[in-house]
């Protein structure tokens, strides 16, 4: 199928793409810095705080995003490439995120020389879902096929959770891969393991309906009309959450139930699971994401030219903030006395070199790391976004 295309970019996919990086920066400096990150969970109902859990809960919106979104700019990209041309592209895009994913992000993870640990995240989920895409690009699957596999893998894979749930029910690496894997560890050879954290089927689900959502931002649709149905599906998400998550029969593993007050009631009630994405999950953080899609487009200020640039540099910035948080770290580690030996041997029961489980900081410290982190790599996404659109025949420019 074939649409004319918008007559300019439309900063509102920039925009929320940059508020979701910046968000999920949030995360992984609480991953680093914060005294409970890496001794309880945060969403832990007996143990948490609401503002800790909040701290956890609204990085959750920040996948689903970035990844609808990159099925939006698939689209897009599609408008003005033939099929052949964009499906080699993502396929060697997937490809090269997956190697990204294990030689590049692993490291700034773990600082681990030896590479003992290879991560399945979310630059892997990205990786092979763009691969697997690119494969259903250059067999020319139609384009209401895509939208009907993206429904059945976002709205039907947690339908593996009824036999998950049966008594004596034994995971092994496949069904770890593509459905049930939470941080499960894959020894595949002495002393190195292949950590899987992200099932990829529902998240290229995710991918897919991004894509199909696409044609939303050409020509053919007027911003008011591309406004009207991005705000009906939006409340329709949200409120599909609210009905079939009220009911506990469908749509995530973990049920909800009434807690010591009706605070944390709330907190259970949209306690969702992230891994693999359930139904819920999905519809509570796009829902959301759709609206902010549909309200932002006419609103242009000094913050949202500033998420436009960590939108346009999302993957740059998400290799960038890891290494300098972990830096950042290492730093807090040795000043807090210790020595190389303190970290070798942190290493050998824990994946972060130079992160003690059980020392850090408070929430307060986190926030403010969080927004010193944002505010210092702005310049530099600036400077590399300022690059690339001055450097458009540098083809590897498509690929960071």
């Amino acid at each position: 199928m074939t649409t004319p295309l918008a007559k300019k970019r439309i900063e509102s996919i920039d925009v929320v793409r940059g508020i979701a990086m910046v968000i999920m920066a949030l995360d992984h400096v609480r991953d680093y810095f914060h005294i409970g990150a890496n001794t309880a969970d945060p969403l832990d109902l007996t143990t948490t705080t609401g503002f800790l859990f909040f701290t956890r809960w609204i990085t959750h919106f920040c996948a689903p995003i970035f990844i609808f979104l990159s099925g939006t700019s698939i689209f897009l990209q599609s408008q003005r490439k033939t099929k052949r041309e964009l499906g080699v592209f993502l396929v060697k895009r997937g490809l090269w995120l997956i190697a990204a994913e294990w030689l590049i992000v692993s490291f700034g993870w773990t600082f681990n020389i030896s590479y003992s640990i290879i991560p399945f995240q979310v630059i892997w989920a990205i990786g092979i879902s763009m691969l697997l895409f690119g494969v259903l690009v250059l067999i020319n699957i139609p384009y209401k096929l895509i939208f009907i596999l993206g429904v059945v893998l976002v709205a039907g894979h947690n339908l593996l959770d009824f036999p998950e749930a049966t008594p004596g029910f034994q995971a092994n690496f496949w069904w770890d891969l593509f459905h049930h894997g939470v941080f499960v560890p894959y020894q595949y050879a002495p002393n190195h393991v292949a950590l899987l954290v992200y099932p990829f089927p529902a998240w290229m689900g995710v991918m897919m309906l991004g894509y199909c959502a696409g044609i939303l931002f050409t020509a053919a649709y007027t911003p008011e009309a591309r406004k009207k149905i991005l705000v009906r599906i939006g409340f329709g998400l949200i409120a599909l959450f609210v009905i079939v998550r009220f009911t506990n029969a469908y749509g995530d593993p973990a049920d909800w139930s009434a807690q010591k007050n009706g605070f944390f009631t709330l907190l259970s009630f949209v306690n969702v699971t992230k891994y693999p994405p359930s139904l819920l999950f999905l519809c509570v953080t796009l829902g959301p994401a759709l609206l902010l899609l549909a309200y932002m487009e006419k609103i242009k200020n000094a913050f949202t030219d500033s998420m436009v640039v960590f939108g346009r540099t999302a993957f740059f910035y998400y290799i960038i903030h890891i290494y300098v948080i972990h830096v950042a770290a290492m730093i807090c580690f040795f000043a807090r006395g210790h020595s190389f030996a303190d970290a070798a041997n942190v290493g050998e029961q824990f994946p972060f070199m130079f992160v003690a489980p059980g020392e850090g900081y408070s929430l307060g410290i986190v926030y403010l790391v969080w927004i010193l982190l944002v505010v210092g790599l702005y310049p530099l996404c600036k400077w590399y976004d300022r690059y690339k659109s001055r450097h458009p025949e540098k083809w590897w420019l498509s690929y960071v």
